[in-house]
């Protein structure tokens, strides 16, 4: 498993916390000469008064959600056709055929586990009759009963799809699912009896899961917005939809996790990705109006601590300065005489 980072970053970078990371930045100090202090620095940079937002960096997986399985729901006869891995099927349409007569898709949570006929009552009657409302077939009511107007209606749908007009609908002539559906994978082949998986497949929409380690479940917050990095470059913006509320325990070095699952509006942001690791940003902590400087400002003092180097016309002096957040190539900083507008140096 792959482990998540304690990073401080923003739109603008990455910076790595910690005197380390500011050494490696070009901070270092000890020898630091005077002279060179007292000249003006190459280049300048506003003291800002900003929010700064920390972010932890966790590890996700861009796709289209778990895989569901696809069976002949109790039908019989031979599979002479099967979708392919990709395709996206919608209400009426096909994922597979039976002895070349299609079997079409229908949306709801109740699978066709009896025959539906003249007298059948049920919530799954009213399931089926919204389907048929929803294909444009009129002239019955939907309700909880299969009434004579139903199976007169059902009777024109099964002309129009090719089958047997018989007026009912037996298990097996019909797959039902949440909504459309993207096939994953043939688990069988043209030719195979039916009995058992057809085929698995997913929902339409990619989305971002994240086995998160539950010393962050906290950042995770139902409705909060998140930053996901893509694996060759860019960002997008996702919501988090879905908390887990059961955690599963690690073996060994791995942690105990929660699911949490990040849905995405810009789907073409996401380009042609499937199954593919990104980063994601949750959000840490806000400050809220403090006083900021690019990173590179900071100079190591020898004693200890950091000083920018204000600069006023021509004259430049040393501000020590404690530092609080960092976050988006910046550090938050508190100093005697700082304010925002005022000037420090930097690297060219």
């Amino acid at each position: 498993m792959r482990r998540a980072r304690t990073v401080a970053l923003g739109i603008g970078g990455v910076v790595v916390i910690g005197g380390a990371g500011l050494a490696t930045a070009g901070l270092g100090g000890g020898d630091d000469k005077a002279e060179a202090r007292s000249r003006v620095p190459p280049a300048t940079a506003e003291v800002e008064r900003t929010t700064l937002v920390e972010t932890q960096k966790v590890d996700g997986t861009l796709g289209y959600g778990g895989d569901r399985v696809a069976t002949g729901g109790g039908g019989r006869g031979t599979l002479t056709w099967i979708a392919a891995p990709g395709a996206v099927v919608t209400r009426g349409r096909s994922a597979y055929m039976v002895d070349n007569r299609p079997v079409p898709l229908l949306y709801g949570r109740l699978p066709l586990y009896r025959t539906l006929a003249e007298g059948t009552e049920g919530t799954d009657v009213r399931q089926f009759e919204r389907n048929l409302a929803a294909l444009g077939y009129t002239g019955f009511t939907v309700d909880t009963t299969y009434g004579p107007a139903t199976a007169d209606a059902v009777r024109r749908w099964q002309e129009d799809l090719g089958v047997t007009e018989t007026g009912k609908v037996a298990p097996g002539s019909a797959l039902v699912v949440p909504g459309e559906i993207r096939v994953a994978q043939r688990k069988a082949q043209a030719g195979d009896r039916l009995g058992g998986a057809v085929l698995t497949y997913t929902g339409t929409t990619r989305t971002v899961s994240v086995d998160l380690d539950v010393q962050y479940q906290r950042l995770a917050r139902k409705g909060a917005e998140v930053s996901i990095e893509l694996p060759e470059g860019g960002a997008t913006k996702g919501t988090i939809t879905g908390v887990g509320k059961v955690a599963t325990e690690g073996h060994g070095d791995d942690p105990t996790t929660v699911k949490i699952t990040i849905a995405v509006r810009r789907q073409r942001t996401l380009g042609s990705y499937d199954k593919a690791p990104v980063d994601v940003l949750l959000v840490a902590d806000r400050h809220a109006d403090v006083l900021a400087v690019p990173v590179a400002a900071l100079l190591a003092r020898p004693g200890g601590g950091y000083a920018v180097q204000v600069v006023d016309g021509g004259a430049v002096r040393d501000v020590p300065v404690e530092t609080g957040a960092f976050a988006d190539g910046k550090v938050e900083v508190t100093g005697a005489g700082l304010a925002a507008g005022a000037k420090v140096g930097v690297p060219a």
